[in-house]
């Protein structure tokens, strides 16, 4: 007897496009809260904890979706490398929001769409012409106004240069999960994408948690980054356990935003969508954190966004998506 092979979600533009900002408003979100949190909590408590309530908003999901068996798949290591890059990608991510202003991580990370066209070209051997590739020499244009302006800036003070690499490293690791997606592709609920990724954030917290969560690496640590991945558990108190819990529910609703958009919608014209999540940032760090709209910033994520979208539009032109039925980015 054979089984026949799943066939791709039919595409919905407009409820796509719909989700994906909604993603990017809970993303905004959690960017926040970690931040916020950030300064009394280790990162792997946050990513614990959020993971925790994430999976069971999940799996929740999944029930009204078809229940466990839809967790079922003939490619489990695929699933744990996808799952691996994206906890590798988030806690670099998040590493870099503890010490610099939330505009400058999101915009530097942003320089994803860019490393996966890149990278796309090097290891899939796909053709990028010569609009794509001078989209990511711009892109690549904005990174270095944005470092360059940040080395100077008062706001964030002087700062290593391996502080302003982990968003762009976080990006990377982005990337390369999404290029091994476009080559291997996904046929899977989203709910059944989230409670994957989720699955693997809670175990590599643990981990940590075993090896460091008594905060016994933090010890002689002066740099505000190695002390948020190694400072020992706390348990939180007062209104921060609200703050946790809404920091869960951010968690569940971006995973699985992301990944029924990307279901949804073709990947050239959603990811456009994904950088809502800038002005969102943009807006957040000024209003809760105090921070100053610099005008390298904003010329620098403005290069950073432009190239993403002609990046974007060239491959739907090109009828080359740029990773079809794509998951969780940062859930």
């Amino acid at each position: 007897m054979t089984t026949r092979a799943p066939t791709p979600t039919p595409d919905t533009p407009s409820q796509a496009i719909v989700l994906i900002i909604l993603g990017m408003v809970f993303i905004t979100i959690n960017d926040s809260l970690i931040k916020f949190l950030g300064g009394n909590y280790p990162l792997h408590q946050l990513v614990f904890c959020r993971s925790f309530v994430g999976i069971m908003f999940s799996l929740m999901i999944l029930q009204w979706e078809g229940g466990f068996r839809e967790l079922k798949t003939s490619t489990p290591g695929l699933h744990l490398a996808r799952g691996l890059l994206v906890v590798v990608s988030n806690m670099l991510y998040f590493a870099a929001l503890a010490v610099l202003p939330l505009a400058n991580a999101v915009a530097l990370f942003f320089i994803a769409p860019l490393l996966i066209t890149l990278f796309s070209f090097v290891f899939l051997g796909e053709k990028v012409g010569l609009f794509r590739f001078g989209a990511i020499v711009v892109g690549f244009v904005g990174v270095l106004v944005m470092m360059l302006a940040s080395a100077d800036s008062e706001q964030v003070g002087h700062l290593p240069a391996w502080v302003y690499a982990l968003p762009i490293a976080a990006a990377a690791a982005y990337a390369a999960m999404q290029v091994m997606t476009r080559k291997l592709g996904v046929y899977s609920k989203a709910s059944a994408l989230a409670v994957y990724i989720q699955a693997v954030f809670l175990t590599v917290s643990i981990g940590f948690y075993l090896v460091a969560g008594d905060g016994r690496f933090a010890e002689g640590v002066d740099n505000a980054s190695l002390i948020f991945l190694l400072r020992a558990w706390v348990m939180p108190t007062g209104n921060d356990w609200w703050l946790f819990l809404l920091l869960g529910i951010s968690s569940g609703v971006v995973g699985y935003t992301l990944s029924a958009a990307y279901k949804l919608g073709n990947a050239a014209t959603v990811s456009s969508y994904e950088y809502t999540a800038m002005p969102m940032a943009f807006l957040v760090g000024w209003l809760w954190f105090g921070e100053r709209l610099e005008w390298p910033v904003l010329l620098g994520s403005g290069l950073i966004a432009g190239a993403g979208i002609v990046v974007f539009y060239r491959e739907r032109i090109k009828r080359s998506p740029v990773a079809p039925r794509r998951a969780v980015r940062r859930g």
